[in-house]
């Protein structure tokens, strides 16, 4: 699963980075620890203009039928095998799919029957990523439309193996267009989604180091936390 995350690229970074207009954004600052049910930015196609555009959305996927937002409680991640076969991510997979920009995301590696210790884990590069996702906006009866998103999962690589058993779908940067293509343009098939994309992220591209049980607290949120902590796994 990926149920933490640090984005920690300044809004000029990721507005280069995934070709949106930085007066265009809305304002948001870097987080270290991103957790479930907070508000985060992803990148969207707009409706209207057909460009890319970045929106705030609470993490936690929430269908429009949904009759409670405490739906979003169990829908952070979404299975990528099992979204287009689950009446709660289908029609996102066919329709309302976004970016979710990190530079890197945690993971919990079991060390004995009681303790776990935290990895973070990150491109090589350096380079700031895209998670694949899927948003949603679910009406109240009374307040303002909610929008959501979760985050796609898969089977972990070869580094991740060592870690945990799934990962997050990570996207080229050459396939943001074709992720984010809406319904009925550029020969998009709405039914036929683009799922060979949620595959596992080349290993070799990658790299994981042990940080600060601190992370495990959804209140630490600052930069040391993503710190090495012991000596850098090799892979």
């Amino acid at each position: 699963m990926c149920g933490r995350f640090a984005r920690k690229s300044t809004q000029e970074v990721l507005a280069d980075w995934f070709g949106v207009e930085l007066e265009d954004m809305p304002w948001f600052a870097p987080t270290y620890n991103a957790a479930p049910q907070s508000t985060q930015p992803v990148v969207r196609v707009n409706r209207d203009s057909g460009s890319r555009e970045f929106a705030l959305m609470r993490w936690g996927l929430v269908p429009f039928w949904a009759k409670d937002p405490k739906f979003g409680y169990s829908t952070i991640n979404a299975r990528a095998e099992e979204a287009a076969s689950k009446p709660a991510y289908r029609e996102a997979l066919k329709k309302r799919r976004c970016l979710v920009p990190a530079d890197a995301f945690y993971e919990w590696q079991r060390t004995s029957e009681k303790n776990k210790q935290p990895y973070a884990i990150a491109l090589k590069s350096g380079e700031p990523c895209a998670l694949a996702g899927l948003w949603e906006s679910w009406k109240p009866q009374e307040g303002p439309t909610l929008e959501t998103f979760t985050i796609l999962t898969t089977d972990p690589n070869e580094l991740m193996q060592t870690i945990h058993d799934r990962m997050p779908v990570i996207l080229a940067q050459r396939d943001y267009e074709r992720w984010l293509e809406p319904e009925g343009e550029s020969g998009g098939d709405p039914a036929r989604p683009p799922v060979d994309l949620l595959r596992p992220y080349p290993a070799e591209r990658m790299r994981a180091w042990q940080v600060s049980q601190r992370v495990g607290n959804v209140r630490n949120n600052d930069p040391e936390l993503l710190e090495q902590a012991a000596p850098e796994r090799l892979f």
